[in-house]
């Protein structure tokens, strides 16, 4: 197991997205907080295309900080839209980051699920930036279809593993509150639709823990379809990002279970929107080296 920096990090520190001045400038940041390995982002149009523009140039610095970017992440709402231009856009705008995730020597692509095309009374999910604790309501369209939407994800899913397969990396996508797929068994059955080993999870404890998961169990409907770790914690009521060990995920369960099950990837401290974050990360450092020893992972 190896700890990764998630980039939540740099949002809460400079906003969603980060400028490229302070994406260059939170990578040097990041290593400073003693980690050797990272994530990156490119969100919607143009910030992924800014991000494939400097992708070598950011390579290069990273490798000057002895930083590794071990996951990249293109947030391409357009990926599940109902309309087939806005998905056909996405695709493109996905293989832009297929090539940057292959220029900075990532394991893994990610993507999400991103929410419903539903009229929101008020707030939305992930919308202009990330909070979290908000109550959402819609509003049903009578001509609204699950089963459309659910081909579009299955089509788009399909398309990004097999990408990703052909640039040898992997392709896995992170259940979160209020999203398409925002729960376990969500993923499950996404990753039957696709049918595909190249396909897996992003095991998100923060998320999983305020959707009333048993992660112990999550971890084991997943088993080695889980790809990547996010590791944070929350009281189970709200979908906040705390240190691993402030809240009530459990630890041993998720642990006893990554080990069964062989897991020797990444696990990405993911706090995010706290006062004191850069003391949380340090903190969530040093417990996940403690799960980490006494669980021999």
């Amino acid at each position: 197991m190896k700890i990764s920096c998630c980039w939540l990090y740099a949002i809460s520190k400079y906003g969603y997205p980060p400028s490229m001045e302070n994406t260059f400038k939170v990578l040097k940041e990041m290593k400073s907080l003693g980690f050797d390995y990272a994530e990156l982002e490119g969100v919607r149009r143009d910030n992924l295309i800014a991000v494939y523009d400097n992708r070598r140039e950011l390579a290069k610095v990273a490798d000057g900080e002895g930083l590794k970017i071990i996951n990249f992440c293109p947030i391409l709402p357009g990926s599940v839209s109902l309309s087939r231009h806005e998905r056909e856009e996405a695709w493109d705008l996905f293989r832009r980051g297929v090539e940057i995730a292959h220029d900075l020597g990532c394991a893994t692509i990610q993507g999400d699920s991103f929410t419903a095309p539903l009229k929101f009374r008020g707030d939305s999910p992930y919308k202009e930036s990330i909070s979290y604790g908000k109550h959402f309501t819609v509003e049903i369209d009578p001509a609204f279809e699950w089963p459309r939407l659910w081909e579009a994800m299955v089509e788009s899913f399909s398309r990004f593993t097999r990408e990703a397969k052909s640039a040898r990396l992997k392709f896995c996508v992170e259940p979160r509150v209020g999203e398409l797929l925002a729960n376990t068994d969500a993923i499950l059955r996404m990753l039957d639709a696709v049918g595909d080993e190249n396909f897996g999870a992003v095991l998100d404890t923060a998320h999983l823990n305020a959707q009333k998961e048993i992660l112990a169990l999550s971890v084991e409907k997943l088993g080695r379809r889980i790809f990547f770790v996010h590791a944070a914690d929350n009281d189970g009521r709200v979908n906040d990002h705390f240190a691993a060990g402030r809240g009530t995920v459990d630890w041993d369960g998720v642990f006893q279970g990554l080990k069964k099950h062989g897991f020797s990837g990444y696990v990405a401290v993911d706090v995010g929107m706290v006062s004191d974050l850069d003391a949380q990360y340090r903190e969530s450092v040093i417990f996940l080296q403690k799960m980490a020893a006494k669980y021999e992972l």
